[in-house]
């Protein structure tokens, strides 16, 4: 019995979603402790497929049951139709629960993001305009609406009449968009709290009793470690911490508690929205590992960019991230691809070799990338299921990212559904 982290590490969309419904079967919670409805977890069951945004992607096979921690930004509406989605197939929803310190995605920061998009032009972040960055600001600026809020209508009121008060002025004197109503605001949000009491709960107490008592705590996150608020490609990232930190405070768990870090990449690398990308493969090559591997988003449905496998971003969110167990998912996809390239190092502006991580998100832009060539590999490897199935130059792949990283490559996946996967340990 032990605790387990789920977190990607590279610019998100790597399987976190696909790993965490294996790792499920075995737990007693699964948790999901940063980010909203922005991310976009694709789990195939047999020929269903379920993408999940805000719902843990537990949520299928976990026996126990599923937290939205505090950590999260919650659309009341968009969990309640994750929740009827899930239902209208069958299936239970009667084990998830929502921290009561979570905080709400109101209409007005869905409309900040959104005119702040459009305001930006050609410079924008790239955001889904879900309203997750504003909501963050709301609740630093320690005027955010919490689940708990929805509980208590006086509450309620004061604070979305105290809201409105400063973004209508905002909607109107700087975008000169119409206001909205604070009436029928809270007549919403009050109805969303009724629908939704009987799973608004405190969740920090329970979780930490579920540890100290032995039981199996699977924590998910969304995004990855290159969108990291602080250690990613800012300000082309995220609006949380998706680290193996963030945990602590998203959930409320001590660091000590933390055992088994586990960190997802592809084998190769894909981004979705604005900001650097040094191994982008902007050409036919990238196209075609684009289509092969479905690259386009599961919340949006906009056209990842692909490229080589970087060790540089790779190796920094190990670090950061402090992973022991490492997870490479897509390995199918770069099958028929001949040569393979690696980048194990960056060249900067004025000539210096570096291989770390830079702070630097408008240096980033103008590093090269220093390649190593690996021999590629023919044939279907969609239907191995031990490590000894796969090609030598596929097991090559495999452990030069390994000698590379220090880490060992617990789980290879190769291909969409949760039995496609080569498991060379048992974590549970």
């Amino acid at each position: 019995m032990s605790t387990y982290v789920v977190v990607g590490l590279q610019y998100g969309d790597e399987g976190k979603g696909k790993i965490t419904d294996v790792l499920s079967a075995k737990s007693d919670y699964v948790v999901r402790f940063q980010g909203g409805d922005n991310a976009g977890h694709t789990v195939y069951v047999g020929d269903e497929k379920f993408v999940l945004h805000l719902l843990p992607s537990g949520v299928l096979q976990c026996k126990g049951k599923c937290i939205i921690a505090n950590g999260v930004v919650v659309n009341p509406k968009a969990f309640i139709k994750e929740i009827e989605q899930i239902e209208s197939k069958g299936l239970k929803t009667d084990h998830v629960f929502i921290s009561r310190r979570a905080h709400v995605i109101m209409p007005y920061h869905i409309l900040l993001d959104t005119y702040r998009e459009e305001e930006q032009g050609g410079t924008q972040i790239g955001t889904t305009k879900k309203g997750i960055g504003p909501c963050y600001e709301d609740k630093i600026a320690r005027v955010g609406i919490r689940m708990i809020d929805l509980l208590n209508p006086e509450v309620l009121k004061e604070k979305i009449e105290k809201n409105l008060k400063t973004k209508n002025s905002l909607f109107e004197k700087y975008f000169e968009k119409p206001t909205l109503d604070v009436e029928e605001i809270y007549q919403e949000f009050l109805a969303l709290g009724e629908k939704l009491k009987d799973r608004i709960v405190d969740t920090e107490l329970e979780i930490n009793e579920a540890i100290n008592e032995g039981k199996n705590i699977l924590f998910e996150g969304a995004q990855a470690l290159m969108l990291d608020i602080d250690f990613g490609t800012y300000p082309y990232v995220t609006s949380s911490s998706p680290s193996t930190g963030g945990v602590c405070t998203g959930a409320g768990v001590p660091p000590t508690a933390l055992k088994n870090l586990i960190g997802v990449a592809k084998a190769y690398t894909t981004r979705v929205g604005n900001g650097p990308f040094p191994t982008e493969l902007d050409n036919e090559l990238g196209e075609k590992i684009r289509q092969i591997g479905s690259e386009f988003g599961a919340t949006t449905g906009r056209p990842r960019r692909t490229g080589w496998l970087d060790l540089v971003s790779l190796k920094h969110a190990c670090m950061i991230n402090g992973i022991n167990n490492l997870v490479i998912t897509k390995l199918d996809v770069l099958t028929g691809i001949h040569p393979l390239k690696i980048a194990t190092k960056y060249k900067t502006e004025d000539g210096k070799i570096i291989d770390y991580f830079t702070s630097s998100t408008t240096k980033l832009y103008h590093y090269e990338p220093i390649y190593e060539e690996l021999d590629g590999w023919d044939g279907d490897i969609t239907n191995a299921r031990t490590y000894d199935e796969l090609p030598a130059n596929a097991k090559k792949y495999i452990e030069f990212i390994e000698e590379h990283l220090g880490i060992n490559v617990y789980l290879v996946s190769v291909g969409p559904e949760r039995s496609q996967n080569i498991i060379r340990k048992e974590l549970f």
